[in-house]
């Protein structure tokens, strides 16, 4: 299995909501940021790693070792994880 999983969400995304669920049923340990969960800097600070990662800043934003999944596509999820 994969190390080095983090996933930023957004608190009331369905997508980001699915991306969760599945990660768990897959029964894989990740580091989650919500980010609309934060404020001020460490709010900033969060928005500009996603930026770097996906520059439109959509979510959810995973990143799976070196790989950046953006969105819940469950195949591209289940292949990195393999990976």
């Amino acid at each position: 299995m994969a190390e080095n999983i983090r996933l930023y969400a957004l608190t009331t995304c369905i997508h980001c909501r699915n991306t969760k669920e599945y990660l768990k049923e897959c029964g894989v340990e990740y580091d989650c940021v919500d980010v609309d969960a934060l404020q001020g800097e460490d709010r900033e600070k969060v928005l500009e790693e996603v930026k770097k990662l996906n520059p439109s800043c959509t979510f959810p934003t995973l990143v799976i070792g070196d790989r950046v999944i953006v969105g819940f596509r469950k195949d591209e999820i289940e292949e990195a994880l393999k990976g």
